[in-house]
């Protein structure tokens, strides 16, 4: 099976401790779509924007989420928090699997300078495996930079989850932003932002092929949506629209690759899409 199940939940938060709640809509979501495989929360979930409860992590925050996913059975992203690492403030999130274990942290490499004052910039990217396909993670900002999403496709990331906090003017830019970086790298795209006082929803999921499979409004919704994994193959394979074949197209100029082929070098994802030309017909490989 290459279906896998994820809701966003575009919950209204705000400057304060919302564990209980972001509990309890965890608990209902999973109650009333019980096939679901994963759920995500929007960036700065937990606390909000002040930076008074950053901590290090692992913490008991943390460990609260690996609880909840355990209890429901769920992989969970829970959007973010400020992580204290010594002098330093991070924008990080944990991936936490079904059984509680939290497989990996990202730390968002571009904090929204020169508003997000006092966040360190993370230096690593970070894509996990599900049993059915490879996610890749970036929060909010990270969005406006196309490398970003560029070096998780690389490394192999079949669908790009960013948790996100946007409450002002520009949401209609990150969504046609969230369209693009799926189209350019031929792969799921879900972006859930918060609702309520720090943000204004519209929570998107993309296709890849660039068709939105749905978009919320800006108040409080949960987002499930299935993906299939097999459609990013076999689009990758065979070209968007059976026609514009980007990420072979990338993997083949020597130029335009420049400074991500040492991550292609490293990592076999692009190689093993295969040659670059003009689909055959499949009848072909019935005879």
């Amino acid at each position: 099976m290459n279906h896998f199940s994820i809701a966003g939940l575009q919950l209204e938060l705000a400057n304060e401790d919302s564990l209980a709640l972001i509990a309890k809509y965890i608990a209902s979501t999973k109650k009333r779509y019980p096939w679901l495989d994963m759920i995500v929360l929007s960036e700065l979930a937990s606390f909000g924007i002040d930076k008074k409860y950053a901590e290090p992590l692992p913490s008991k925050t943390e460990d609260f989420y690996c609880q909840l996913a355990k209890e429901h059975d769920i992989w969970l992203i829970p959007g973010s928090l400020f992580e204290r690492d010594g002098e330093h403030i991070y924008n990080t999130t944990s991936i936490i699997n079904n059984k509680g274990e939290v497989v990996d942290r990202y730390r968002k490499i571009f904090p929204f300078y020169p508003y997000e004052q006092g966040v360190e910039c993370g230096s690593d990217y970070v894509v996990f495996d599900v049993p059915q396909g490879r996610i890749g993670i970036a929060i909010c900002y990270d969005l406006w930079f196309p490398e970003v999403a560029r070096a998780l496709t690389c490394l192999g990331a079949e669908m790009i989850i960013y948790p996100t906090l946007t409450g002002t003017i520009d949401r209609p830019q990150e969504l046609i932003l969230a369209q693009a970086t799926a189209i350019q790298n031929q792969c799921y795209v879900l972006a859930v932002n918060a609702a309520g006082s720090l943000g204004n929803g519209q929570s998107i999921a993309v296709g890849p092929q660039g068709d939105v499979l749905y978009q919320a409004g800006s108040d409080t919704e949960v987002l499930p949506i299935e993906v299939d994994f097999s459609v990013v193959r076999r689009n990758r394979e065979r070209g968007l629209l059976m026609l514009g074949q980007p990420l072979k197209s990338f993997r083949d100029n020597k130029v335009a690759v420049g400074k991500y082929s040492e991550i292609i070098n490293k990592n076999n994802e692009l190689n093993s899409l295969g040659e670059l030309k003009i689909p055959a017909s499949d009848t072909k490989n019935l005879q």
